[in-house]
């Protein structure tokens, strides 16, 4: 959870004095204050420091927690798109292999891997105990001052071939900063494909479904017009 003053060598030595035993145990190490300042070369300054920074790690975002779960293969990028999309770890957790990959740039290793993850009951009864100390499992919705109606508000967007002035990810992150949603497949829930230089099967397929399909030229426009609403 990236929580400052607990190393591997600190772990080590709770878990060797039976203090922890799985993740949520972290969040319970303040009950046991007087027992860890009297460990040798710890003290209570030292303590204070630590519990602060566990308490602290309590804000981390939801994408940061889902991270720290050490999924397979779901890294920090993964885990911030998949948290964007989701909003909440139970609708990740209920999700198919298949509603998992339709996300932006997540792949089918990563969506079983997720599966299998979620579906391990061990795993479960961690997260429960990690739900009950505290930690943000949801992302926090964007305030409505931010989110006024716009062009991408509440649509699913496709990217495709090369843009001159973004990367996939930065156009992937205004779309969803304006209240938009990225997949990875093209498909009947498709509102608008963003069609770059070299575009391929996905841009014929949007094309056979008849689904509009926006220019970078025209992906500007609706960024500048969004902006000014």
């Amino acid at each position: 959870m990236d929580i400052e003053g607990l190393g591997e060598s600190l772990i080590d030595l709770f878990v060797e004095k039976g203090f922890l035993k799985t993740y949520s145990d972290i969040y319970k190490l303040k009950n046991y204050k007087d027992d860890l300042v009297a460990i040798e070369r710890l003290g209570e300054k030292s303590i204070t420091n630590l519990l602060n920074s566990i308490e602290k790690s309590k804000e981390r975002p939801f994408d940061k927690v889902l991270f720290a779960l050490g999924i397979r293969y779901v890294g920090a990028g993964a885990a911030k798109k998949l948290a964007s999309h989701f909003k909440n770890i139970d609708a990740l957790m209920t999700a198919s292999e298949d509603e998992v990959t339709e996300v932006y740039e997540i792949g089918e290793s990563i969506s079983k891997s997720v599966k299998k993850f979620f579906n391990d009951p061990h795993n479960k009864k961690n997260l429960d105990e990690l739900k009950k100390v505290g930690l943000k499992f949801s992302f926090a919705e964007r305030k409505d001052s931010f989110l006024k109606d716009n062009f991408f508000k509440g649509k699913n967007f496709v990217l495709t071939g090369m843009l001159s002035e973004y990367s996939r990810d930065e156009a992937g992150e205004i779309i969803t900063n304006f209240g938009g949603n990225i997949t990875s497949s093209v498909s009947n829930k498709t509102d608008y494909v963003l069609a770059g230089e070299k575009a391929g099967s996905k841009l014929d397929k949007a094309k056979a479904l008849g689904i509009k399909i926006i220019s970078e030229s025209e992906f500007k426009e609706k960024i500048s017009k969004a902006e000014s609403e």
